[in-house]
């Protein structure tokens, strides 16, 4: 492999932490994404803390899908079930396609560690002109598994035998 390959290919990402309750001085989740993401050596351009509003949630990300800079964004929250959780009904009418493995995955992976409780969660992923887009439950300890499980290995150019940064100029034909 030559010094090329051997190098990560460095991505600029945009983190939402979506929540009611969340500020920047207590935002684990967001602060766990963006040093993760800084750790594998991608730039992180935008990061903001919405309320659970799927309006507002909408207006914001697809700004940064329309952002030829941002090529992944990452959130955190509002994939549960209660009233005021509706991240999927914010992003998915965005989406061009969905990853439906992402949250497959996570799930199964999730599932070793709280069991059913799992089945609660509908976090999900898909590329929306051309973006990655992630959304990840608010606990901290579910954006770790995702980003240690899932998500470092996808946004890693050097990951065999596919990943998501190879794919990255297809998605825009």
């Amino acid at each position: 492999m030559s010094a090329a390959q051997n190098e990560c290919q460095s991505l600029v990402l945009a983190i939402l932490t979506i929540s009611d309750s969340r500020t920047r001085a207590d935002d684990t989740s967001g602060d766990l994404l963006q040093a993760c993401a800084l750790d594998a050596g991608h730039q992180v351009k935008a990061r903001h803390i919405v309320p659970d509003d799927r309006y507002q949630v909408r207006a914001l990300v697809s700004e940064w899908i329309a952002d030829r800079e941002i090529q992944a964004v990452l959130t955190t929250g509002g994939t549960g079930l209660t009233g005021r959780d509706g991240t999927p009904e914010a992003i998915l009418p965005l989406l061009d396609k969905c990853i439906d493995g992402f949250g497959e995955l996570f799930r199964a992976l999730s599932y070793q560690e709280i069991g059913t409780s799992t089945l609660q969660s509908r976090c999900l992923a898909g590329v929306a002109n051309g973006t990655v887009v992630i959304c990840m439950p608010g606990s901290t300890n579910a954006c770790r598994l995702a980003w240690d499980k899932i998500i470092q290995f996808q946004l890693d150019s050097r990951t065999q035998p596919c990943n998501l940064v190879q794919l990255m100029p297809r998605f825009k034909e």
